[in-house]
């Protein structure tokens, strides 16, 4: 029976992954995978990974000379793994669909309680402060999205605000054909939006493709909505923004600096990251901890897919999911 070491797991993942394994040995870590845990994956021809994991040059050296054939990343995105160094020694497959409607649902839920202002509402009535105060959103109806990123996720985004009746822009490098959505410019979607929701991958090309000049274009009542990737957003340049009323808000599934934070419990910690800190406090800020995947038949997609994917390598079938290492 063939071993997979399965670093940064946690309940669900174990859970997810004991319903949908019949074949293989999986050894659980609840450690990220990083230089200094990369041993545990001795004795494994295959390690499961997951978006916060540290798979540089030394992760990957380390690994192939346990004799690591395979990288099973749980995940769509793979910019936290070198590639070139992975280059003839390790596999690398991944998940590159699971449940759109998960994220997309999100997406809209973060909008909505952000406009709506529910969080506040709710901690206020919880003291029995049924005061309406600074409660005021706005319709979603007539409004314009902003989608950047019209993939699967991006697709099932645009289907949920058709329902709610917005007008819909999009800009994406490989434009689909998507009735009722108009195809912009970038520039032209940050100036127009009253929504903007990222759903594109994290590339060189889209790191702080919202910095401090794409937010200047936008109007000062936009809400920005990421579900995707945090390096798509400057931290800084989004917060200087909220600090001068030149945005009207954030909701934020994904944080750029997340890493050893996000999927953690440091409730009893200083968290030492002030960005972080200071949009947490902020009012119209709403910030999720990278949940939006979260679903249990997102969990289940993601099992079968990894599973499969392992699968493929060891009958020698066609590796579809496979990231070329460069």
């Amino acid at each position: 029976m063939e071993k997979i070491a399965f670093f940064d797991a946690k309940p669900y993942d174990k859970e997810s992954f004991d319903k949908i394994n019949k074949k293989y040995e999986i050894i659980y870590y609840e450690s990220r995978l990083r230089p200094e845990s990369a041993r545990l994956a001795e004795g494994c021809k295959a390690v499961c990974a997951f978006v916060n994991d540290v798979i540089n040059a030394k992760v990957i050296d380390t690994l192939a000379e346990l004799g690591v054939e395979v990288l099973l990343m749980r995940c769509a995105g793979f910019n936290n793994i070198t590639l070139s160094a992975a280059k003839d020694k390790l596999k690398i497959l991944r998940v590159p669909a699971y449940s759109p409607y998960a994220v997309a649902e999100h997406a809209m839920g973060m909008i909505l309680a952000l406009n709506r202002k529910i969080p506040r509402a709710y901690i206020r009535t919880r003291d029995f402060n049924f005061s309406l105060v600074g409660l005021t959103g706005f319709d979603l109806h007539g409004k314009t999205a902003g989608i950047i990123g019209t993939g699967k996720i991006g697709q099932a985004f645009i289907e949920i605000c058709k329902g709610f009746g917005m007008e819909i822009l999009a800009y994406d490098p490989y434009p689909a054909d998507i009735e009722g959505v108009q195809y912009v410019e970038v520039d032209e979607l940050f100036k127009r939006s009253d929504i903007i929701s990222l759903h594109c991958p994290l590339t060189r090309e889209t790191r702080y493709i919202i910095d401090e000049n794409a937010i200047n274009l936008m109007k000062k009542t936009a809400l920005i909505v990421n579900t995707s990737r945090g390096q798509l957003i400057d931290s800084e340049a989004l917060l200087s923004a909220l600090n001068d009323k030149r945005i009207g808000g954030a909701a934020l599934d994904v944080y750029e600096e997340e890493s050893g934070i996000f999927f953690e419990d440091n409730s009893d910690k200083i968290v030492t990251d002030e960005v972080l800190s200071m949009l947490v406090n902020r009012p119209n800020v709403l910030i999720t901890s990278h949940q939006a995947f979260l679903t249990e038949e997102a969990l289940r997609g993601i099992a079968e897919v990894t599973l499969q994917n392992f699968d493929d390598y060891l009958s020698g079938k066609e590796l579809k999911n496979e990231v070329k290492a460069q």
